[in-house]
Order: C-alpha cells, then structure tokens, then sequence
C-alpha cells in the first residue's frame, strides 16, 4: 500500500494557502519546532523555502504521520478546515474507493478481451522507460499547476488504446502522477458515440463504482481530474459541427458531439487536463481546433520488442528465431506486428501452423494470407479437418456485421446489430469463448472485434460471399464505391480495407475461402476492380485525390503482374508518401511497371537519410533507383513534385542519373522542404538541362551560393522558367542583388514569390529592377519579408513606374497606415496598372481605408483588393463600400476576413452589391455578423437580375441554429448565391 503523501503530496495542499496564510503557517512550525525540541530546520531555510521545499523539507525530517500530524494542526490555526476535511476524504474516502474499482476494472476488461495467451504474451511489469514515457505526457513547462491538454497521434490500431490503459494501472499503483490528479476518467470515443446524449456527470458515473457517483465532490477540484479521450477519430464526422452552442454545464445533458466539443474546447472544465488519442490525420484537421500544450507519435513496438514476444510465445529458441526470422524478412508483416496485439496474432498463427507441420513461409506471402488463416484457425478446432456448418454461418454473419460498421464508421456493436446480421444470442458466448468478438462492458452487452484490423478483413471477405444489394443495411455500398472512397482516404479508419479486398483474390486466398465455406465464391469482383481502373483513366481530378501508398499496397497484396501492369499504365499521376522502408520497396514494385505518368510527387521524409547495415541501404537504393526509373520510363513525363525529402549523395545521385540523360520534358518540378546532403551543384545543373518553365523551391534552404547558382541559370538566354518560388528558403539581403539582375536579364520570368524572407534593404535593388523598362514581371509576392517604414517609398516607385506589374502581395509586413500612404499615392494616378493587391495582417485600421477608398475612386483597373485580418471595424467598411459605389470602382472581389465586423455593416455590403455592378465576392469569414445583418446582405443579393454568381466567404456553423437554417435555405432559393466556408 502506497502511502497518502507518496499518493497525492503535501505540496499541492500548500499550494491552496495564500501568501499570508503561508508566512503563518511556517511561524506555527518555527514555533513548534522550538517547543517540542523537533529535528531542527533553519530559519532562514525554512524563510526562503517555496511551497515545495517546505514539503521536501518536511517529509526530510519528519517521518509521514507526524509531519502529516502537524499540517493538520497548522490548517486548524489559520482556520482552514476545509483543506484538513478535504486530505481526510482524500486519505480514506472516494479516490482510493475508485482507484480501486477502477483497477478491478481495467483488469478484468483485459481479461475479457484479451484472452489468457494473449495476456501472458504481454505480462510485462513496469520499466523506467515506461514511468518516464508516462510522466513525460503530463509534464508541465513552467508551473506545475497548468492544466495539461496533450495529444497522442498514431495510425489507428498502434497500440494507443493498451499503452493508455498501462497508464492508468501505473497511477492506481501509485507509480506517476502520484500527486498530480485524485481522479482519472477515460471515455472511448466509439461507445461513447452510441449514447448519443449525455452530461459529463452521466459519463463519469458511468465509471464509479456504486450506483451514484458524488459529482459535486469530484468536480469540486477540477484541476486534480485527467480526462483520457480515446480514438477521437471515431468522431470526428460533426465534433464540432455546434461551435456556437458549447456548454459549460457539468450536469446538463447535451448531444454527445457537443459535449465532447465543449471539454475540448475548455468551455467546461477549463482547469482539467486532457489526454487525447487519434490518428495522425484527425489531428491534423483538429490541432488548429484545440488549443494543445504538445503532442506525442506513438509508433508501436521495437524490433527489439517484437523478438522478445516472439520468443516468450515459442520458448523454443530455434522455433522461435525461424518464425521471426519469416516476419523480419517480410516487411508489411513487420510493419503489422509493431501493433501488439497483431504482434501476439502473428506469432501465434505462426506456431499453430509450424505445430501443424504445415509450411509457414506461405502464409506470409502478404498479410491477407495471414489474417484468414489466424481466423480459420479459429473457427476449425485441431481436430476437425473443416468447419461445421454453424461455424460457416457464424462467419458470414461477422463478415456482415463487420461490413456494416464499416461503412456507418461503427466499431462497438449492440446484440440489435449482432441479430440484424445473423448472428444469434446463441452464438456470442463461442466467438467470445474464440476471441473473434470481445465484451467491452458486460453490463451494457457491447461486443468489438478482436481488433479493428479483424473487422477490416471480415467485411473484406463479406463482398466476397454477397452482394451489397443482399445486406440487411443500405448503408453498405458496391464495391466500386468502396474502393474510391478507400484510394481517397475518405475514411480515416479504414486502414487495411482496400488491401485485404485485393489481397482475397489472389489463388491461394481463393482456395482457402471454398474451402472453409465450401463453394466457389464469386469472381465478379475482380472485374468490378477493373472498371474502378477504367474510371480512374483519363480522370484527371480524381488521381489527384488518390492516395498513391493505398493504391501501391492494394496492387502488392493481390501480387498479378498482370493486374499490376494493366492499374499503372491507367494512371497519369501519383501522389505518395513513403514513412518507412515498407513503403519504398512497395511503391518501386509498382511504379517500375508503370511508363505512362506525366505528374510524380512524393515525400520520403528522412528514410533515404538513415544510417543502417549496408545490404539495407543497397536493398533500399534499389527500391529508390526503381522509383526514379519511371522518370524514364514514362515518355510525357512534365512535372516532378518533391517534398519533405532528405536526399543524400547517393540518393541523388540516382535521382541525377534518371533525369540527366535524356531529353527532358519536365515543365514542372517542384522541390519543397528538400535536404540535399551532397553538393547542389548538380541540382542546379539539372535545371538547367530540364526545359522547365515553372520552379519551385519553398522550404528548401538556400545558401548564397545557392542563390548564385540558381540565378545563374535563370539569366541564361536559354532559360525558359516563367514562375519561380522561393519562400521560405531563407534568402537574405544580400542575395536580393543577384534576383534584381534576374528581373531584367530574363525574357520568360513573370511570376516571383519570395515570402517569408528577411528581405529588410534587400528589397531596394529589387525596386530598383522591377522600374527598369526590361522587366516583364506580371506577379510578386513579398509576404512576411520584415519590410519596414523605408521600403515603401521604394514600392511607390514601382507602382508609378512599372507598366506590367498586375499583382502585389505585401502581406504580413508592418505597413500600417502611414505606409499605405505612401502606396495609395501612386495607386491613384491614373497610369496605375496593378490588378490585384493582398495587404492582409498589414496593421491597418479605419483611418486607413480612406485611403484605400481613393483608390477605389481613382484606380479603374484595380479588381481585386484583400484587406483580411487588418483593424478595419464598421466604420472602415463603410468608406469602402462607399467608394466601390463610384462609377470608377471596377472591384471584383474584397477580402474582408477577421476585420472585427458585426452585423451593423452588412447594410453598407448589402447597397454595395446593389450599386457595384463588377462585384461578385466578399470573404467575410471569422467576423461577428449576425442573423439580422445577413437577412438584409441576402435579401440585396437575392434581388440582383444578374446571371453573375455571387461569392460570400461565410462558414454556416459559425453561426446559431437559426442562421444557419436561413443561409441554407438561402443558397437553395438562389441559385446565383455561393456561400464558401474557405477561400
């Protein structure tokens, strides 16, 4: 039994006293230190000691009762008893009485879903690492007291579930966060989701151990709760679909998307902390939705580890070394046993067909062969040579459950579904007893597959079996629809669907699956998939949206060379990503068979960078040098796209060699946040024997020398780049000089981005240039340069000087309002050329706009103005709109976005809309209208007879039920009206 100060602290109960009440408190112990003649603690220590080195002081010198002993005495002096009633609840009364129910819990859940081997293939007791893993989720920087909201992203099915629940059994044990929180409550997102409403007191009673849980005591110290909120993806759908309607109500029951928006938010609970799993892309779309202190990759087991489970399963060190040995060797099969509770599968399926004297090496052809073997296994006991017939039904019934949940994004199942299936109240005891369903609360009848990938392969075999015009549900789709939303990642969750459909027609799938259900199945399906390829051909938006690595996976599990051959020349473009060596060696199988591309973009992140054994690294260049023979392969081949690559020496110089010889007909390449660990030279040589005409390096690190040698291709009479972007690359000053001869010398260059670089005085040799009568530039964006008050004199003259400048962007730089002075000077003569200007987050208020509304009676060829996040209020609005209504003004388009508006000036759009016959699109989003305002900006719009669509930037669930209901209504009335919630 952990001790109450090893439990919860002295410090976090000196911490509740204020500064007085602190002095007083070490007076009574300086006092009775003296009296009863105690271990003696300095003065002038104990003077100077913070609230934390009182308490190491005292359990220093103090045994725990009597230092515990004498705080309760202080505490009744300085007359604060709520504090000694509250340490004696906490020693005794309701946090021990969970921990300890909370254990009983975790614990028998595992042992219901996890069967006994599988349990003993994880029974690991805590290490080091694993406390400082823990403790390093919920560390605070700075203040301890600071809640906590912490992210732990990892593809679905890693492991965040177990590692989450070892968490908590290491707090009940005492052993992290000791006095960190009194009460930990963890929610899974897909039971939680079948509630479909309830209070944050119904979910937390839904924990406790009695049938009343003492709300009003547990939230009474909110900053001593954890809430775990686990697979956030399974709500990912409408989580914050109410932004306007979160609740800070602990007792009010709500919708329970709103609920779980509202803890997120830190609209409720504000001083709790969070602890929140997903996946790696529900955080990416939500980390700009919540405000998070960090983020954790959890990325499964070490080779290390999944040996030692290789071996603690066998016991025989020989058997055990050849099955691992099969999985090292097959590198999806060691990519799936990185996931523990897969680890376990794998291994076990290995050691029943090696017992069976059955040859292993042919289940680990791919990973499906692995996956219907393992559940066959199951299903057919050793002794019997085929299944029975309750044991085929049984199957099938799984396989439309799983398919069902597939496609309704459900993953715990009510015994409703079971039955609605064909699974009978007969039939769960004996796929529990099997491990193919697990009860996840025993009270509520809530059953899951053994692992969401088990349910992916069920509902894979179900399209097999039937039709899905023959499912009970009509939420089930063809296959053809499937397979698209699959390549799309439409789906986050579904992780291995696509490749286990393909992986089940290969021959040795098919043998295995008439075996097991006795008939021939269905090869309709095959010829489904080749009509999914016939769509994809020549589609060119919809190969933009394929995932090249889903796709790549897809072709190598079904292994015809045929079909292979046959899916990569339908495709003109791909888009991959490759995080492991897995992915390169599939993505090389593929592409190497392909010779019709005219677009490649991919990332290999830092794979082609590591320092491994050298047949590794030869295996590894291989796979690279068929990636980038595809360059060659493929005759039309225009655009290469880079990004997030590091590359070095011989990773490029396979890249070099597969586009150097050859007579180039790249008219893109694109190279984004690339490494080059060699010299560049030959980078830029390749640029210069590439017949490019658009380049971009945003990201990619430039060094002076860099620069030289890129500008000394673009000033090549032979040199045909017509756009070129380098934001981000670090550009300085100086190296402005060598861009400024650029502008002049080069006859194609039109368009130049350098955002995001410290330009500072660089920029007068630039202005210098573009005032030159040979510069052709047409585009420039010099965004978050750290331009300053003296640049824009200079920018001035480009406007007054320039005769083919169309589009400036000075976003992002502290032009204010004195500086736009300066600008609308020379926007207002009348040999102003500029089309289009972006002065967003430029620090301009209302005083501003009077400037800007001179330029919009003056200027007749300006069409497009963004203004978004300045000051500009009502006030500044109103100028505007009142000068776009001059007969001069030609705007097209006004970017209002995060202006401070309110619904008072939509009167001033709306008459605007109605006079400025060039307008068609306003941004108003991140703004405060309001229902009224709208009402009237509608009702002007709707009253335009025009055939001109018309473009508001509005997101509808900005906005209260009722506004919502009327903006919808509106873009359905007005077929003219397009309300955008990004632009």
């Amino acid at each position: 039994m952990t001790s109450f100060f090893s439990d919860f602290g002295l410090m976090w109960y000196l911490e509740e006293l204020n500064k007085k009440e602190f002095m007083k408190f070490k007076e009574f112990l300086k006092q009775e230190i003296l009296q009863l003649g105690l271990k003696q603690i300095s003065w002038t220590e104990l003077k100077k000691a913070s609230r934390e080195d009182l308490a190491s002081l005292l359990l220093k010198h103090y045994e725990e009762k009597q230092a515990w002993d004498m705080t309760f005495r202080f505490f009744q002096k300085i007359n604060r008893k709520d504090l000694i009633e509250r340490a004696k609840r906490e020693i005794d009364g309701y946090p021990k009485l969970y921990r300890a129910h909370l254990k009983i819990k975790l614990t028998h859940d595992t042992s219901r879903a996890l069967n006994i081997s599988i349990q003993n293939f994880f029974k690991e007791k805590f290490t080091e690492d694993d406390y400082d893993c823990f403790e390093s989720l919920l560390q605070s920087k700075g203040t301890e007291s600071k809640p906590q909201v912490v992210f732990l992203s990892g593809v679905a099915g890693i492991g965040k579930t177990l590692m989450l629940k070892r968490l908590m059994l290491a707090w009940i044990e005492g052993l992290v966060f000791p006095h960190k929180f009194s009460y930990i409550f963890y929610f899974c997102c897909q039971e939680v989701k079948q509630l479909k409403t309830a209070s944050l007191a119904e979910l937390i009673s839904r924990e406790w151990p009695g049938p009343s849980a003492p709300i009003e005591e547990i939230l009474s110290e909110p900053e001593k709760l954890l809430f775990i909120i686990d697979s956030l993806e399974g709500m990912e759908c409408d989580l914050f679909k109410w932004e306007s309607e979160l609740c800070d109500n602990c007792m009010e029951k709500q919708s329970v998307n709103i609920l779980l928006s509202s803890l997120l938010r830190r609209k409720m609970l504000l001083e709790s902390s969070l602890l929140i799993s997903t996946t790696p892309e529900t955080f990416e779309k939500m980390k700009n939705r919540i405000e998070y202190t960090h983020v954790k990759i959890i990325t499964g087991l070490t080779e290390k580890n999944i040996k030692m489970n290789f071996h603690r399963l066998f016991q025989d060190r020989n058997r055990a070394q050849e099955a691992f040995s099969l999985v090292r060797e097959n590198e999806q099969l060691f990519t799936v046993c990185q996931v523990p509770v897969l680890c376990w599968m794998v291994a076990t399926c290995l050691k029943e067909e090696i017992e069976k004297g059955r040859d292993p090496i042919s289940i680990c052809r791919c990973t499906t062969s692995l996956y219907t073997t393992h559940i066959f296994n199951l299903f057919i006991p050793q002794s019997a040579c085929s299944p029975s017939k309750k044991s085929q039904d049984q199957l099938q019934g799984l396989c439309s459950l799983a398919a069902e949940g597939m496609w309704t994004d459900t993953f715990v199942f009510g015994e409703e579904a079971l039955r609605r299936n064909g699974i009978m109240d007969s039939d769960i005891p004996t796929l529990l007893d099997i491990g193919m369903l697990a009860n996840i609360r025993e009270s509520e009848n809530s059953y899951v597959f053994f692992h969401p990938s088990v349910q992916e392969v069920c509902a894979a075999i179900f399209y097999l079996l039937k039709s899905h015009v023959d499912h009970p549900s009509q939420d089930v789709k063809s296959i053809e629809t499937l397979m698209f939303i699959f390549l799309k990642k439409v789906k986050v969750q579904w992780i291995f669907l696509g490749w286990f459909i393909f992986g089940l027609l290969h021959e040795s799938e098919q043998k295995k699956l008439k075996a097991y259900f006795g008939h021939q199945l269905s090869q309709e399906i095959k010829h489904q998939l080749y009509q999914c390829l016939e769509t994809i051909s020549g589609n060119e938006e919809l190969q933009e949206q394929i995932d090249g690595m889903k796709l790549f996976y897809c072709l190598s599990e079904m292994d015809d060379e045929a079909f292979l051959v046959h899916a990569m020349n339908c495709i003109e473009q791909v888009n991959f990503v490759a995080k492991d060596y897995s992915d390169v060696i599939v993505a090389a199988h593929c592409l190497k068979h392909c010779s019709t591309l005219k677009k490649l973009s991919f990332s290999t992140q830092n794979i082609l960078n590591e320092e491994q054994e050298h047949s590794y690294m030869e295996r590894l260049l291989t796979g690279w040098n068929h990636i980038c023979s595809v360059l060659i392969s493929s005759k039309d081949i225009q655009e290469l796209q880079m990004k997030d690559t590091n590359l070095n020496e011989p990773a490029f110089s396979v890249l070099y060699n597969n586009l150097k010889y050859r007579n180039c007909t790249l008219k893109v390449l694109v190279a984004n946040n690339v490494f080059f660990l060699c010299e560049k030279h030959l980078f830029f040589e390749l640029i210069q024997n590439c017949n490019l005409q658009h380049l971009n390096l945003s990201l990619t690190v430039l060094s002076p020398n860099d620069v030289k040698l890129l500008c000394d291709v673009l000033n090549q009479a032979e040199c045909n780049i017509e756009k070129l972007v380098v934001a981000s690359c670090k550009i300085s000053p100086d190296d402005c000089k060598m861009f400024a001869s650029v502008l002049i010398n080069s006859k194609t260059l039109k368009y130049l981005n350098l955002a995001s670089n410290t330009l500072k005085k660089g920029i007068s040799s630039l202005c210098k240039s573009l005032c030159h009568p040979d510069c052709i530039l047409e585009h420039l964006v010099l965004a978050n340069c750290s331009l300053n008050e003296q640049c824009w004199d200079y920018l001035s003259n480009v406007i007054r000087q320039n005769k083919t400048l169309r589009h400036l962007d000075i976003s992002s730089n502290d032009l204010k309002d004195e500086g736009l002075k300066v600008l609308c000077k020379a926007l207002t003569l009348p040999d102003s050329v500029l089309k289009s200007l972006c002065l967003r987050r430029c620090l301009i208020t209302t005083s501003g706009c009077q400037d800007l509304a001179e330029v919009l009676r003056c200027n007749q060829n300006l069409t497009s103005l963004q203004v978004s996040n300045n000051k500009l209020e009502d006030a500044g609005v109103k100028l505007l709109c009142d000068a776009m209504k001059h007969p001069n003004c030609h705007l097209e388009d006004l970017g209002l976005e995060a202006c401070e508006l309110t619904g008072a000036c939509c009167e001033d759009l709306a008459s605007t809309f109605t006079q400025c016959k060039t307008l068609w699109g306003i941004n108003l989003l991140e703004n405060t209208l309001d229902y009224s305002g709208l009402v009237v900006l509608c009702e002007a719009l709707k009253q335009q007879q025009t055939c001109t669509p018309y473009v508001l930037g509005l997101r509808i669930t900005d906005f209260d039920k009722e506004t919502q209901a009327f903006l919808v209504a509106e873009q359905e009335k007005n077929p003219s009206l397009c309300i955008l919630s990004s632009l």
